[in-house]
């Protein structure tokens, strides 16, 4: 459907995208400080509330838990009314792809911002219950990008890289580097990167916290009552903005990948 020479332009431009980010901003390193003092004055049983959130989304990992997507979903995203099912997405034009993801995005952001604004309403006291119901909205909206290309959540190497993608937004520049080579690896089917991934991942909590850890800064008024609104409006904005543009351009880099390798096959 796309010419070679689109797609390799595309591939280059996806290249260039990934090795801007490694640069890791001054926020970002000093974001742990207020983390730690939120630590230590909130009350137990939210401590608690939030350890038992975060169990749970460990489950995602090893079944998809309550978090997997309908896969009905996906027409809701194509203008294109023949688009019903993943199968029909994964035939779809990239361009066709990348406007549904963007209407995936674009949805899920106006969600975030809602949602940072109930939670930042109370300040410290609703902060915590910020975190884990976020994590929540950025799994669901991974897995509905990566079935606006064609790929399904209910496998489990798709889970895999869903979670991988979001250590990659939280990471540091050596981090980012890391992960986009481990996911270059399983998308090509390796099965030695796949292991070694699921072992990372059952200390998956270190996941989470380097993800919580990083809104440190980001977060810091929002431990203000009722001023907290407005900052975790803009914080939850940003950040499923954030992870939307990587989810889409990581899955766009395989459906490309992909293309051009099947008219390679073609064309031998």
């Amino acid at each position: 459907m796309e010419s070679r020479q689109w797609l390799e332009q595309e591939l280059e431009q996806i290249r260039k995208w990934e090795k801007s980010q490694g640069k890791k901003k001054i926020w970002d390193r000093i974001g742990r400080i207020p983390f730690a003092l939120l630590d230590k004055v909130t009350p137990d049983f939210i401590q608690d509330k939030v350890g038992k959130a975060l169990d749970e989304l460990g489950k995602f990992v090893q079944t998809g838990g309550g978090y997997l997507s309908s896969e009905k979903s996906v027409a809701n995203y194509f203008s294109n009314q023949q688009v019903r099912t993943i199968s029909d997405a994964a035939r779809m034009p990239v361009s066709a792809m990348d406007e549904a993801a963007d209407r995936v995005a674009g949805n899920r952001t106006k969600m975030a911002t809602v949602q940072g604004a109930s939670t930042g309403f109370g300040g410290i006291f609703t902060l915590s219950l910020d975190i884990p119901v976020l994590l929540g909205l950025q799994l669901k909206t991974l897995q509905d990008i990566a079935m606006c290309y064609g790929y399904d959540p209910t496998d489990p190497t798709e889970r895999l890289f869903i979670v991988k993608v979001m250590q990659f937004v939280t990471s540091d520049s050596h981090g980012r580097e890391a992960t986009l080579k481990q996911l270059d690896h399983l998308d090509q089917g390796s099965e030695e990167a796949r292991r070694e991934i699921v072992s990372e991942l059952k200390g998956w909590r270190e996941v989470v916290m380097s993800f919580r850890d990083r809104w440190g800064m980001k977060k810091m008024f929002q431990l203000i009552p009722v001023a907290g609104l407005v900052f975790g409006a803009i914080t939850n904005r940003n950040t499923i903005s954030e992870l939307a543009e990587a989810g889409t351009i990581l899955y766009r880099k395989r459906r490309i990948r992909e293309r051009l390798a099947s008219l390679k096959q073609r064309n031998a």
